[in-house]
């Protein structure tokens, strides 16, 4: 079988774990849809070509391989996660709109188009969390308490799209969930808006954890359409939990059986795409995929993605 990552980075550990258990008997391979080849997807493949792999698992997430993905799944690859439910992950406000209306716990979240326009409404009535909307690396993520830090904010990120959520009162450590194939890993760590900032990673056994926690994270794959993500959970008074993030194909590091669940997977679904009648091949042309978010060109690492 042929697996091809879709990564800037095949050496991540989950990444090179999990090629060195497939490696043996399967054929690995890695795609950096950084290259400039890959400007134009449809045009590239069209000049290169040959069968596609059994199977790509995109770890990236900037548009531009968004739009990669996007264009081997019209032609018949199967593509972990896909385009769409990645792109999904990316918008913040698309995210809680989807997850609150499906009925997960996912915090409160509204749209603000700038800081300065934040900034005009005053002092805030309550600790703030303002995000960049689009996740990406070195996106913003910031506590705001005054109209002071808001100001101070846009000295560096005046134009930079953002939602806001109400900041909500724990012990200063998140729970991170991950999910592979239904498959449950889970961490505490500490938060990067404490006081003593972002702290190390600590793996927390899955069977500790009540299922009104770990209900929920399984539940957003369901929901959003995803195989491997993340999802960051607050436990909030009485032991509610309240998802704030969810991400696509995140670095699970450091948990073991994680490696050997994303090989078992890509396995599955490279086994299940072999049995497929193949597409014809599509006309080349541009394939639109509305809800890739637009590159965004400030990366002032003021926060941590």
């Amino acid at each position: 079988m042929r697996i091809c990552l879709l990564t800037a980075d095949p050496e991540h550990p989950l990444l090179a774990a999990a090629a060195e258990l497939l490696a043996p008997r399967h054929r690995v391979e890695s795609l950096d849809p950084r290259d400039d080849r890959w400007a134009c997807p449809a045009e590239a493949l069209d000049a290169t070509p040959g069968d596609l792999a059994d199977v790509y698992l995109l770890k990236a997430r900037t548009p531009r391989a968004l739009a990669l993905a996007a264009v081997l799944e019209e032609r018949g690859a199967v593509v972990i996660n896909s385009a769409a439910a990645t792109a999904r992950c990316q918008d913040r406000v698309e995210m809680a709109e989807l997850a609150r209306g499906a009925g997960l716990p996912f915090a409160g979240t509204r749209y603000v188009p700038t800081l300065a326009q934040l900034a005009a409404d005053g002092e805030p009535s309550a600790p703030l969390v303002i995000k960049s909307r689009h996740s990406r690396r070195q996106d913003l993520v910031a506590r705001v308490d005054s109209a002071a830090r808001l100001h101070a904010l846009a000295a560096d990120w005046a134009d930079e799209p953002l939602v806001v959520q109400e900041f909500t009162a724990n012990s200063g450590w998140d729970l991170k969930l991950w999910v592979v194939a239904g498959r449950l890993f889970a961490a505490r760590r500490r938060s990067e808006l404490a006081p003593e900032g972002r702290g190390p990673t600590l793996p927390l056994p899955v069977t500790d954890l009540p299922a009104a926690w770990t209900g929920p994270a399984l539940r957003v794959g369901e929901v959003f359409g995803l195989e491997v993500y993340g999802v960051d959970i607050l436990e909030t008074g009485g032991g509610a939990p309240l998802i704030v993030d969810i991400n696509a194909f995140p670095g699970i590091r450091g948990q073991a059986g994680a490696p050997n669940a994303l090989a078992e997977l890509a396995l599955r679904a490279g086994g299940r795409a072999a049995g497929r009648a193949p597409r014809r091949k599509p006309d080349p042309a541009p394939v639109p995929l509305a809800r890739i978010p637009a590159p965004i060109t400030n990366t002032t690492p003021t926060g941590a993605s």
